[in-house]
C-alpha cells in the first residue's frame, strides 16, 4: 500500500504534530460506467470490494452508501465473532470468515482489533446441555474448536457470574469457543475501505440507489441520487434494506426485517475477559477496550426500519444480566443504539444469483453478519466475479427456499449473535 502504516510512519507523522497523515480513503466523483457496482459500505460491501479488487483483479468497481460507511449494522451490533455453528454449510462459512478474522489486521494493514478472548454460551437446562454437548461434538468433527464447561470452571475463569442455585435458571454448564471473540466493529469498516481504495476501488458515500436499470431480463445499471450509474454486475449487500431493493427488481426475498437493540454502560475497570451468551435469560455481554459492558439481546418481535429501541426490551435484557451477574445491578447504562436485521425462515444468510442477469444478493444474515464479515465478502467476490457460487456458499442460494434443502440454524444462531 502506498500509504503504509507502521511504527517509522508513526514516529515520522508525530514530528509533525500528526498533520501529515493522507486520507485513508479517496472519495471520487461516481464515473458513468463501472465492472461492478456494489449497493452498501457497511463491513460485507466493502469487503466484497476489496476482494474483488485483491484476489479477482476487478478493480473498476464503486461501493455506493446512502449514508456515511459503517453507519448501519456494522456500527450497530454488539461486534461478537465465532464460527461454532451446528451444521455442516454453515460452520464451514463462519470458519472461514474466523480464519480470515485471524490475519486481517495484517492483510488490511489496519488494526480491527480483533480480540480472541473467547465465547462462552452458556445452558440452563438439561436440553440445553444436550444441545451444547450434540454442537460441540459437531464442531469438532468440523474442525472447529469447542469445549464443555461444567459450572465450575465456568466459575473460574468468569468470577463475576452467579453458579448458584438461587437464580431462576441456574447455570448447568456452558460451550466454549476459545478462537471466537471480538473486534472494533468501525475499525472492520475503515480497514476493508482503505485497502479497497488503494486498490483502486470507488467509494461513493452519500449516494443513495433509487432504481434498478433493468434491460431483457439483465441488470444495466442502477438509478441513484447523484445520477444514473451503468455497470453489468450489481451486487446488493444492503441486510435490513436488502428487501426495499430487491422489490426494485420486481423481486421478493423471503425475508423479515426487525430492529435489534444493545447498550453498553459507564466504563469500569477490567472485570470480564469473555463473552458470556445466554439463550434462556436473553441476554449476552462482554467488556470493550474502553471498559464498557456491551449488552444485548434478541431481536424486537415487530418489524421494522428504525434504528433505535424500546424500552421494555432494555429492561427485560437488563434483567438477564443482572440475573447473571448481581454485581452489575448498580452500573449505570450509558447509551443504547438499534440496528435492522434482515432474518431469513432458516435464520441463515442468502448469498446467490438472482433470475436476472448479473444481479446478485448478499442479505439474511439476522443477528449474525459482523462475524461473518471478511468470509462473506470473500464468497460473496468469487460469486460476482466467475458468476457462479463459491463452494462454500454453494448450499445458501435462493434455490432452497424452493427445493426445501434448509439449513435450519435458529439454535446455533438463536438471540445470541
Amino acid at each position: 500500500m502506498a500509504n503504509r502504516y507502521s511504527l517509522w510512519s508513526l514516529i515520522k507523522n508525530g514530528l509533525k504534530h500528526h498533520e501529515s497523515w493522507q486520507p485513508a480513503w479517496k472519495s471520487p466523483q461516481p464515473k458513468k460506467n463501472y465492472d461492478v457496482i456494489i449497493v452498501g459500505g457497511g463491513g460485507h460491501g466493502l469487503a466484497t470490494a476489496y476482494y474483488l479488487a485483491k484476489e479477482h483483479g476487478i478493480k473498476n468497481v464503486a461501493v455506493l452508501e446512502k449514508g456515511y460507511l459503517g453507519g448501519g449494522n456494522t456500527a450497530r451490533n454488539t461486534t461478537i465473532i465465532r464460527s461454532n455453528y451446528l451444521w455442516d454449510e454453515a460452520a464451514h462459512l463462519y470458519e472461514h470468515g474466523l480464519k480470515l478474522w485471524e490475519g486481517l489486521s495484517q492483510d488490511l494493514n489496519f488494526n480491527v482489533m480483533f480480540s480472541q478472548r473467547g465465547v462462552m454460551n452458556v445452558g440452563h437446562t438439561l436440553q440445553d446441555m444436550r444441545d451444547i454437548e450434540r454442537r460441540a461434538n459437531a464442531n469438532l468433527l468440523n474442525g472447529v474448536d469447542a469445549v464443555v464447561m461444567t459450572p465450575q470452571e465456568i466459575k473460574d475463569m468468569v468470577p463475576l457470574i452467579d453458579i448458584s442455585n438461587r437464580t431462576r435458571y441456574p447455570i448447568m454448564g456452558a460451550s466454549f469457543q476459545p478462537r471466537g471473540g471480538v473486534a472494533r466493529h468501525d475499525a472492520v469498516a475503515w480497514g476493508f475501505a482503505r485497502g479497497a481504495s488503494e486498490l483502486g476501488v470507488d467509494i461513493i458515500e452519500q449516494c443513495e440507489v433509487t432504481g434498478l436499470i433493468i434491460e431483457g431480463g439483465r441488470i444495466k445499471g442502477v438509478n441513484t441520487s447523484r445520477g444514473d450509474i451503468m455497470a453489468d454486475r450489481v451486487g446488493c449487500v444492503a441486510a435490513g434494506n436488502s428487501s426495499v431493493l430487491a422489490k426494485m427488481a420486481g423481486l421478493r426475498l423471503p425475508l423479515e426485517s426487525h430492529p435489534l437493540q444493545a447498550f453498553v454502560s459507564e466504563s469500569m475497570k477490567p472485570c470480564i475477559d469473555t463473552v458470556v451468551m445466554s439463550n434462556a435469560v436473553h441476554g449476552y455481554v462482554s467488556q470493550s477496550d474502553k471498559g464498557e459492558l456491551v449488552i444485548g439481546a434478541g431481536i424486537d418481535s415487530y418489524l421494522g426500519y428504525g434504528q433505535r429501541g424500546s424500552p421494555h426490551v432494555i429492561e427485560h435484557t437488563a434483567a438477564a444480566i443482572i440475573e447473571m451477574f448481581p454485581s452489575f445491578s448498580r452500573v449505570r447504562m450509558n447509551r443504547q443504539w438499534g440496528g435492522i436485521v434482515d432474518v431469513s425462515p432458516d435464520a441463515c444468510p442468502i448469498i446467490s444469483k438472482t433470475r436476472i442477469k448479473g444481479l446478485y444478493f448478499n442479505c439474511g444474515w439476522g443477528t449474525g453478519g459482523f462475524k461473518a464479515t471478511p468470509g462473506s465478502g470473500n464468497v460473496f467476490a468469487h460469486t460476482i466475479a466467475h458468476d457462479d457460487p463459491h463452494p462454500l456458499n454453494r448450499a445458501f442460494s435462493l434455490d432452497r427456499f424452493a427445493t426445501g434443502h434448509l439449513i435450519d440454524e435458529h439454535g446455533a444462531a438463536a438471540v445470541a449473535h
